[in-house]
């Protein structure tokens, strides 16, 4: 993939350019990232927060992880597309939430880890050779 990107949410009003590639791409399946995405599992890319700029207002919801870190979701207020996660003690790297580039989502976006397995649904199968662990 060609850097920089830019992507953008379902209705445009928040867009972001990523200058380079992510540091990893992971695969959380922990309930909450299941209700967020509506789906098994999230894919989240961690970024530095050097490396991206976003446009466009964004909203914030906030919650404490099991682990009692501090979690913030900016998303657009139009559509309600999560766009990213933060943790405020680590200003230096957000959790972006991917989103298909052109039509599809580039190998670079390929999780090559997945976290939180203990909660997966037990349907999906993790691809053989993805380093998977129970929790984070």
């Amino acid at each position: 993939m060609n850097y920089p990107i830019t992507a953008s949410c379902q209705c445009g009003q928040v867009s972001y350019t990523l200058n380079k590639a992510p540091n990893k791409v992971l695969a959380c399946h922990c309930k909450e990232c299941q209700t967020l995405s509506s789906s098994p599992f999230s894919v989240t890319a961690v970024v530095p927060s050097s490396d991206i700029t976003f446009d466009g207002d964004m909203k914030q919801w906030s919650r404490i992880a099991d682990s009692g870190n501090q979690n913030h979701a900016k998303f657009c207020p139009t559509c309600g597309t999560r766009i990213y996660h933060y943790n405020p003690d680590m200003p230096d790297l957000i959790k972006l939430k991917l989103k298909p580039v052109g039509a599809s989502i580039d190998t670079d976006f390929a999780p090559t880890l997945h976290v939180w397995v203990s909660e997966k649904q037990s349907w999906y199968q993790i691809p053989t050779g993805i380093e998977a662990l129970a929790k984070q």
